[in-house]
């Protein structure tokens, strides 16, 4: 892939989508492959803000039934089954342990009941392509089977529990990349780093195109489209206000959610549970360790100044420790720590955690921004349909007949394979001057891409050792750099390889990388120790 703002030869566009995380990589996507001339935007590194800030679940939503929202519900589920098939690499089945106490909200009837409906709105999850993608039904638990499971429960009080099957996305940063390279591969113009500064109006007043500036060179281009699409997730609503220049009067809630990385506290299983207050969170099992997330607390500050803070974190430990019981997890105890803010639709109930996820596509007409149309909110899970969504908006403003969507069963860019398990067996065999675990490692996180990154360490042997027990090796950084538009070290380690998505690595290993991309991007000694200097205060655990 190439930045296109660095040669923008077309300047004219059918669509041009600000922002680069996953709603507006589905949307670029859906909208290249229908046939539409598609520009992509995005001010900062693609997926880097909402789309890296997940608990790598693919689900359907269950705590969704406790507010009747089914429609949401049943969308997720058809589209966890859709992204089976269409990402098979990056997403595996996963159950899930939800434990039954007294009261009515984690009475195990009351549970099982949502067990029973969970299942039915899931009617269709058999129906993968790839047969060990299948998600099997429901099962119920004794006292003595689910602390057999997770012993580390409060069991004084337990009467029993439940077992459910959703899913995990092993790399969320690579499957959003995966929708990039897919919009590519049908003929998007994408650049990273290219911000939108404003907005080009016709002579009628209508949005007519942006001005992007590249954040690299600070060289500003004008790009011309049909129509704009305002994916901007958390800066949507700066978008707006520079759209109608002034405040917009269509408002946007953001809620902060973290997640920490710690030592194993549940194995297989991932465990569901409510806290004192009523609200639910996640122990996923995750690389060997437990991935503990998330909360949900409104944010009402400058998206660009977030970070993860002290307070939030602590507030969280004493979240955890107070729903188990005891102690069970330690500030020293965490490994890795990120966050990130939501942008929600639901601006008038008293808390985000009961906010809806469902997602709008806000006309810009109403507010005389007539070009521009605007996605808010949305789950992870559902990016794809909203995009769907979207184009029947777009058509409407186009004024023309798109052809039907076939995203739903295409598979993304190097996921191209039927049977996962054949594919890693053939994929293995056939690269014997590599160790298991590094094949299986790059199936997982470049799909059939996986044998490119092998051309690279071929060729130069010093790039070919694992460098940790993943298998994680360096020409992925020199892939990372030529053919994935990564052009800072924190891309390379957070977002293109799974360096650095347990926390900041060992040192030796960080500067290791830094060569391999310094070398490649041609830095000096000082641009060079500027970017170790910023992965090492991003991926600091806050003192």
């Amino acid at each position: 892939m190439k930045r296109y703002i660095e040669h923008p030869e077309v300047r004219s566009f059918d669509v041009i989508v600000v922002g680069g995380g996953i709603s507006g990589a589905c949307v670029a996507y859906e909208a290249a492959s229908r046939g539409l001339r598609v520009a992509l935007f995005e001010k900062s590194d693609f997926g880097g803000a909402t789309s890296a800030a997940t608990s790598k679940l693919i689900h359907g939503g269950l705590r969704y039934l406790s507010y009747f929202e089914l429609g949401l519900v049943r969308e997720s589920l058809r589209e966890r089954r859709i992204l089976e098939d269409i990402a098979p690499n990056f997403v595996y089945p996963l159950p899930f342990l939800i434990p039954a106490y007294p009261g009515i909200s984690s009475n195990r009837w009351v549970l099982k009941l949502g067990m029973i409906l969970y299942d039915m709105l899931s009617l269709d999850k058999g129906y993968t392509r790839d047969r060990s993608k299948k998600l099997p039904h429901h099962h119920s638990l004794s006292r003595e089977e689910v602390v057999k499971i997770a012993p580390i429960l409060d069991n004084a009080k337990l009467k029993g529990g439940h077992v459910y099957y959703d899913c995990q996305s092993l790399f969320p940063e690579r499957l959003t990349l995966a929708f990039i390279k897919s919009a590519v591969a049908c003929g998007a113009r994408v650049s990273n780093y290219a911000e939108v500064k404003e907005f080009v109006h016709g002579t009628d007043g209508q949005i007519a195109g942006v001005v992007a500036q590249d954040r690299l060179t600070g060289k500003s281009t004008v790009v011309r489209g049909s129509l704009v699409i305002n994916s901007g997730g958390p800066w949507a609503g700066k978008l707006l206000d520079a759209a109608a220049g002034k405040q917009s009067e269509h408002g946007i809630r953001m809620s902060e959610g973290i997640h920490i990385l710690v030592p194993p506290i549940t194995k297989d299983h991932a465990l569901v549970l409510q806290t004192p207050a009523k609200r639910h969170f996640f122990a996923i099992p995750w690389r060997g360790k437990s991935l503990i997330g998330t909360t949900d607390k409104e944010y009402k500050g400058n998206p660009d100044e977030y970070r993860v803070s002290r307070a939030s974190i602590e507030e969280f430990l004493t979240e955890i420790n107070a729903t188990f019981g005891k102690e069970v997890v330690r500030y020293k105890d965490i490994i890795h720590v990120y966050g990130g803010l939501r942008p929600l639709t639901d601006t008038h109930t008293e808390s985000t955690y009961s906010s809806s996820r469902r997602y709008e596509i806000f006309d810009g007409a109403e507010e005389g921004m007539a070009g521009l149309i605007t996605v808010e909110g949305g789950k992870y899970t559902t990016s794809r349909n909203l995009a769907e969504s979207v184009m029947k908006v777009a058509e409407k403003h186009l004024e023309c007949s798109l052809p039907a969507s076939r995203t739903r069963l295409r598979p993304l860019y190097g996921s191209e394979m039927k049977d996962l398990d054949v594919f890693m067996r053939g994929a293995i065999q056939n690269n014997p001057d590599f160790t298991a675990g590094t094949i299986t490692y790059l199936v997982h996180s470049y799909g059939t891409d996986y044998t490119r990154v092998l051309d690279i360490a071929r060729e130069t042997p010093a790039l070919a050792s694992p460098k940790n027990p993943d298998g994680e090796i360096l020409a992925e950084v020199v892939f990372a750099i030529r053919e994935e538009m990564a052009v800072t070290l924190l891309d390379i380690v957070t977002r293109r390889t799974a360096f650095a998505t347990m926390g900041l690595p060992e040192d030796g290993l960080l500067r290791e990388i830094a060569s391999v991309a310094a070398k490649e991007l041609k830095w000096s000694q000082e641009k060079s120790a500027a970017e170790l200097e910023l992965v090492q205060r991003r991926l600091a655990i806050p003192t």
